[in-house]
């Protein structure tokens, strides 16, 4: 109980619920846009909500954390290798969790057939959230995939607020990962994408 308490108050304290992104996020520096870069870029939005894209964890290999797809069936990240993967991690209660979710289910749209776009819910509560914000918000893209036991969360040791998106490329490896909500059908984060090519 009290490892789920403190599992809980860690994710709270990464999920900033009182701001959400109204405009479109923006490098603020591109020079540091490398994949060898380790540096961290602020990412803007036009309202001023802020994004950190990271290079730290390049090249480390996905997790092999289970969590289930929308027939409660177990999957992992390896089952989506063979093509690039942007795997977000969220939450129905997370703010700017719920308020990129829209674009990035149009991006799923965009990317159908080149990339693997995956949202993995953090809810406890399992897939009824998830189903209702989907159908509240028309998400019609994504599949509701659920890690009721956090233990995608519990494979990067805890040390990931929500929302945290990663790249991964075709044989798993990440590329790069952004700690915040942005607006993942803009311009500027489909030439990120590209990165994972």
């Amino acid at each position: 109980m009290r490892f789920v308490i403190a599992l809980i108050l860690l994710v709270l304290a990464g999920c900033d619920k009182e701001s959400e992104p109204k405009g479109q996020a923006q490098p603020a520096s591109t020079a540091k846009a490398g994949a060898s870069d380790k540096a961290e870029i602020t990412l803007e939005s036009a309202n001023g909500m802020r994004a950190s894209l990271s290079y730290t964890f390049a090249g480390q290999k996905a997790p092999s954390a289970p969590f289930a797809d929308a027939q409660g069936q177990d999957v992992s990240l390896a089952d989506f290798e063979g093509k690039p993967l942007l795997l977000n991690i969220w939450a129905t209660w997370c703010a700017p969790c719920k308020a990129e979710m829209p674009t990035l289910d149009a991006l799923a749209k965009l990317e159908k057939g080149r990339m693997h776009v995956i949202a993995v819910s953090q809810d406890l509560e399992g897939r009824a959230p998830v189903a209702a914000f989907f159908t509240e918000t028309e998400v019609k893209n994504l599949e509701p995939y659920t890690d009721t036991d956090n233990a995608l969360l519990t494979a990067f040791n805890n040390a990931i607020a929500l929302p945290t998106t990663i790249l991964y490329d075709s044989d798993g490896k990440e590329v790069w990962r952004v700690a915040g909500g942005v607006e993942w059908d803009d311009a500027e984060m489909a030439k990120l994408l590209r990165a994972a090519d």
